[in-house]
């Protein structure tokens, strides 16, 4: 059940759709309380009616809210407006991860290596990949 702009779900105003998936719709929306713009994530109403999705759905919420990492959104609220459960999280800008997969695929860290860590992958031996036992054997 896409909403429309304009549309409330408690104190969120809703500016328009950023996706969705098989368990429901985020949206850009405005929390109005705050005065900030948030990404409010929307469970689907046929997946609400389902009391193991709907736990599903506020566990991972309560999850990702006792995180504290750069790489993972900060969770603000999670509520219920006329039986449409939403988790509201930080909005972050940018390019969604398809898009940037597209454009150019991405270097996992296993094959660069983990450099960016300067680990090295199980069997690498002091020179990167040699696995000779080296000069003290």
């Amino acid at each position: 059940m896409p909403f429309s702009p304009g549309a409330r779900l408690g104190n969120y105003e809703i500016s328009s759709l950023l996706g969705a998936g098989g368990m429901g719709e985020v949206y850009r929306a405005r929390d109005t309380r705050l005065g900030r713009d948030v990404a409010l994530k929307v469970l689907l109403g046929e997946v609400s009616a389902d009391p193991d999705r709907r736990r599903r759905f506020e566990a991972e919420a309560r999850s990702a809210s006792a995180l504290n990492h750069p790489n993972i959104v900060t969770v603000y609220d999670i509520g219920t407006s006329d039986s449409t459960i939403y988790v509201a999280m930080e909005l972050v800008e940018g390019k969604m991860l398809r898009e940037l997969i597209l454009a150019e695929p991405l270097a996992s860290p296993e094959a660069a290596g983990d450099r960016r860590s300067g680990r090295r992958r199980p069997g690498q031996g002091p020179r990167g990949g040699d696995r000779s036992p080296g000069p003290e054997a």
